[in-house]
């Protein structure tokens, strides 16, 4: 016997596989959902999922009478047919595709076959919005601008150049040492006598002496030349 391309192969030969796919496709729009081996339900999805999407077709009017005929060679059951195109096509109007699910349910008990849910999906479709890229042209002017709006004729003004900075380093040297020496010299007063004050007090008295001495004499002068 010719094995498929694709999947497992169900039954003795082709003609068997079809059949089972047909009933298992049947009961499946009778019911929503069976449940099924993983293999089988492999190999029903595509199968399902074509008879489901010439439904649709049918429904939003191309070819009807074509794609209804086209249904009936699978599935045999004119109530399910009618079924699936009046009530589960309308449903996917909006839908693109995946119109199944399949969902492992464990192995079977006595062969540990593993098991599976097939059921059509019947929540609504909600489209994803796709997050917008910019264009690389845009992107790169836009970062080529960003560089030249920075720098301005107010940067080039505010630098300081190596001289500025040599002779701030020097101001702040010498405060530095002032504020370091103040302390010493503070301690030295606390440490020392004051120098009395007497002396320098009488060297200013003989200096103003002097000076009051030339004063009189200039009155007295001044008083003769007018007498005379």
């Amino acid at each position: 016997m010719p094995t498929p391309k694709k999947g497992a192969r169900l039954g003795g030969s082709p003609a068997h596989q079809r059949l089972i796919l047909a009933n298992l496709a049947t009961a499946l729009f009778e019911h929503g959902r069976i449940t099924t081996t993983e293999a089988k339900a492999r190999t029903l999805r595509p199968v399902a999922e074509k008879l489901i999407t010439k439904a649709k077709k049918a429904h939003l009017g191309e070819n009807a009478l074509h794609n209804r005929r086209e249904v009936l060679k699978t599935i045999r059951d004119k109530g399910v047919v009618h079924t699936l195109f009046t009530e589960i096509a309308p449903t996917f109007e909006e839908r693109p595709g995946g119109y199944t699910r399949i969902t492992k349910i464990g192995p079977r008990k006595g062969d540990n076959a593993p098991m599976a849910v097939i059921e059509l999906v019947t929540e609504a479709y909600e489209p994803k919005q796709r997050a917008t890229k910019p264009a690389a042209g845009s992107s790169t002017t836009s970062s080529a601008a960003a560089p030249a709006a920075e720098v301005g004729p107010t940067d080039i003004t505010e630098e300081s150049g190596p001289e500025e900075s040599v002779v701030a380093e020097a101001q702040a040297e010498e405060l530095e040492g002032t504020d370091t020496e103040a302390p010493d010299s503070a301690d030295g007063a606390d440490l020392e006598p004051a120098p009395t004050t007497d002396e320098p007090e009488v060297a200013a008295a003989t200096e103003d002496a002097p000076a009051e001495q030339t004063a009189d004499e200039a009155v007295e002068g001044t008083d003769g030349e007018a007498k005379a």
